[in-house]
Formats: structure tokens, C-alpha cells, sequence
């Protein structure tokens, strides 16, 4: 077996609530004091324990042990405040770790945040060889590259403008074309991919695909599971700074998947990007599957949960949820109105529920809002109220999967073969029935 490329060896990562910038004579007296009497296995006593309380401390990593092959893509996976982008930073040298080690052997590229290490006055030519170099480029290989960087990035007309004036964006496409193109033996990538449009995305990913094949090594945040699924064979699973996961993607998808619906539970009472008259509020959004109860599948039933809150009974009550692709394109909309299932007069306060048919979406993550009326006013509505993914399954049943890109939804369908013009269509010849691709855009 050949060597690992990257050897993460009991990492771990502290840092100190309320210690940055000014701090006082007492509090530095206290931290000296507080080292020069901890015993030499490095358990504080509990004098020099009150001196730092442990509630002042932070462990954005505590343990973490992996490695990594050449020529492999890893995911990572977890909640927001999992740890994955503090194990990014410790990779790329930004950040010293508080224990343990990290070994990388090969040249390291990092795209952890959009035109790091760009000039805002500079155009994009400048910019171009400013950061190629910062990366380790020779001008040589930047002249080489910069036709091929200046087309993967899409912004050729914009070439000699200042990026102060990018897009988010075109800042985005720019950093990862730069990055990407450096050939490096490993490249790590946080979720700055988010930024750009679905097409540029799907370029990053088949970029970074090409990267592997040529036998360098990927490792890539994202909250995206259809991607990791997509692009890694392997992924790991952080939660709360501690590996909880190693091994198939597929497996480690499901199980953080599994994990998030269990918990899943989106408090609205805090929102106040919101509209209406505000006499009847919406408090709590869930969304899971009604076959399964954890993953939410092409195929599935979904239920849907909203708890309300009102500051009298609800009359006439309507309850909205439409569910949206990530370009803001409506899928469906379901309505208690329209559908009926809700009584005339309701409580001031508790919860709806509505089970769908199965959805039959193609794989992608989806963005839900929501609505309550009474009567003809309005009194709740928020945008993006929560997401979901919706996660692949073979609804054909002959192992191929229709991407997001080629439709939304999924209806069913009857093919037949006819045969040639000298044969009779009166009797199909072959026959099978699967579902259909709908809403081609």
C-alpha cells in the first residue's frame, strides 16, 4: 500500500473564549500562575482550574486521527460548528494546532475563502500572477496557464478591470481557476463553491474529478450531499470537533443525513425577516420522510410539520408551503386551503401536518417558505424558512440516476418500439415502464 499523502495524527484544537485582543495584568498573572503550578502530566489542581475556568474554553477539534491516499477525494461532512473548516485551516499552515500533528507530503493548495490573497485595486490580470505566485507559481507557468485560467474563470471581457469591481461571484471563479490550475499534489477546498452558479459549480466539480484522475488529491467541505456523492468515494463525518465517521460515502452521507433529520426541528420564533399582520406567527418548521423517517428520497412521501402561534383563535386559517429549487424556481405548493384537512376555527396555538404522494424529485437541494392566512390577510410569511435535500434513488430501476440539471420532477411513463416503417404498429414488440423526466429546462 502506497504511503499517505496526509497523516492527521490526535488533533486537536483550543481555543480560549474571551482572550482575544485586550486582556488585563490580572488575567495575564493569573495564566502564568496558573502554567508555572500545573503538575507535569498537565492536569491542573483545582486552585489553577478556577484560575481558567474550562468554560472559557472552546474545542473546535479534539482527537482527530486519519489519512488520507494520493489520489484520493474525501468529503467532510457535519453541522455547521463541526470542526471542518478549523481541520481546513490547520492543513493549510493558516493555524497551529493545540496537540497532535498533521503531516502533508506533496505541494498543498487551499481555497478556504473568496480572493484570498487578491489586490481589490488590481485588475484581474495582476491578479492572476499576484496569486499564482503567493501559491507557489512560477511567472513561467503563469504564462503557460493564463489563456486556459482566463477561460475556466469566464471573465475574459473583465480581464483588465479591478476585481473591487467583481461579483462575489466572478471573485469566486477567478480564486478557483488560479487554484485549480497550480497542480498541485493536494488541493483543499472549503464551501466557497456555494458561491457560484449551478453551471461554474458543476465545472468545479468536474475539475476537481480531472485533479484525481491525474493522481493528485482532493479534500472538500461541503454541505452539499448530492456533490459528495458525486465526486467522493470516501468521506468523513465531524461533529462537535470529534471524527464520528470513516468510510464509504454513501454510508457516512446517510448516517450524518440520518443524524440531521432526527434533529432537525427549524425554530422560526426569532426570524424577523418576515411579513403580515402579525396576528398569527409561525413557530416551528420540520420536514421528513413519511416512508422512512430519516432520508428524504426521490421517491418519497414527505411530512410536513408547522407549529403556529396566534394571539387569538385562528379563523378561516390557510396554510401554505411552497418548496423551490436552488435557482428560486417553484416546484410545488401545497395549500390546506385548496386541500382541505384543516377546521374552520382552530386553537391559538399548535401544530399542522400535511403527508404529500411521493415527490418524485431528481436529486438537489430545495429551499421551503411559508405561509399563514386567515381569511384573505395575510399574517406570516417567511422566505426560506428551511432546506432539504433530496437524495438519489433509482426510480427506474435500471441503476441511472437523472440529474437535477436535465429536470426537476419525475412522472410516470410507457415506452413502446414500434419497429421499422415496413412493420405493423399495431403490436408493440418491446415494452417497459418506468418514470419520465419532467420540467426540462
Amino acid at each position: 500500500m502506497s504511503r499517505p499523502i496526509i497523516e492527521v495524527s490526535h488533533l486537536s484544537k483550543r481555543y480560549t473564549l474571551g482572550s482575544i485582543g485586550a486582556t488585563t495584568i490580572r488575567d495575564e498573572w493569573a495564566r502564568l500562575w496558573s502554567n508555572l503550578w500545573r503538575p507535569p502530566d498537565g492536569k491542573a489542581d483545582g486552585a489553577s482550574a478556577r484560575l481558567e475556568p474550562e468554560t472559557k474554553s472552546f474545542w473546535a477539534l479534539r482527537d482527530i486521527s486519519f489519512s488520507v491516499l494520493p489520489g484520493e477525494i474525501v468529503g467532510l461532512v457535519g453541522r455547521n460548528g463541526a470542526g471542518k473548516s478549523t481541520l481546513l485551516k490547520i492543513l493549510s499552515r493558516i493555524t497551529e494546532p493545540s496537540s497532535g500533528q498533521a503531516v502533508l507530503r506533496g505541494r498543498v493548495t487551499s481555497l478556504l475563502e473568496v480572493g484570498t490573497g487578491f489586490h481589490p485595486d488590481l485588475p484581474g490580470r495582476e491578479n492572476i500572477y499576484l496569486n499564482g505566485a503567493m501559491l507557489g507559481m512560477k511567472t513561467a507557468e503563469i504564462n503557460r496557464k493564463f489563456d486556459e485560467i482566463v477561460e475556466f474563470a469566464e471573465i475574459r471581457d473583465f480581464i483588465d478591470t479591478p476585481v473591487k469591481r467583481y461579483s462575489s461571484g466572478m471573485y469566486v471563479r477567478l480564486a478557483f481557476a488560479v487554484a485549480a490550475h497550480l497542480e498541485p499534489e493536494i488541493l483543499l477546498v472549503d464551501e466557497v463553491l456555494a458561491v457560484g452558479d449551478a453551471a461554474f459549480q458543476k465545472k468545479c466539480l468536474g475539475k476537481m474529478g480531472d485533479v484525481a484522475k491525474q493522481g493528485r488529491t482532493v479534500l472538500l467541505v461541503s454541505h452539499n450531499m448530492a456533490s459528495i456523492l458525486a465526486l467522493c468515494e470516501r468521506a468523513v463525518l465531524l461533529g462537535e470537533g470529534k471524527l464520528l465517521d470513516d468510510g464509504p460515502a454513501g454510508d457516512v452521507v446517510q448516517k450524518y443525513l440520518q443524524a440531521m433529520a432526527s434533529k432537525e426541528v427549524v425554530d422560526l420564533r426569532s426570524r424577523q425577516d418576515r411579513q403580515g399582520d402579525g396576528e398569527a406567527r409561525l413557530t416551528s418548521f420540520r420536514i421528513e420522510s413519511e416512508d422512512s423517517g430519516d432520508l428524504i428520497r426521490s421517491t418519497s412521501r414527505i411530512r410536513l410539520t408547522l407549529g403556529y402561534n396566534g394571539s387569538r383563535p385562528l379563523k378561516f386559517a390557510r396554510f401554505m408551503v411552497a418548496i423551490h429549487d436552488f435557482r428560486n424556481t417553484a416546484i410545488f405548493l401545497f395549500d390546506s386551503g385548496a386541500a382541505g384537512g384543516v377546521p374552520e376555527q382552530m386553537p391559538r396555538e399548535g401544530f399542522v401536518t400535511c403527508v404529500t404522494d411521493p415527490i418524485n424529485l431528481t436529486p438537489g437541494r430545495c429551499y421551503v417558505n411559508l405561509a399563514i392566512f386567515r381569511g384573505n390577510s395575510m399574517s406570516d410569511h417567511i422566505e426560506h424558512a428551511a432546506t432539504f435535500d433530496v437524495e438519489a434513488d433509482d426510480v427506474y430501476g435500471t441503476g441511472k440516476v437523472p440529474q437535477r440539471e436535465e429536470a426537476l420532477c419525475l412522472l410516470r411513463q410507457k415506452w413502446s418500439f414500434l419497429g421499422s416503417e415496413d412493420d405493423s404498429p399495431a403490436e408493440p414488440k418491446i415494452s417497459s415502464e418506468t418514470p419520465a423526466a419532467a420540467g426540462v429546462r
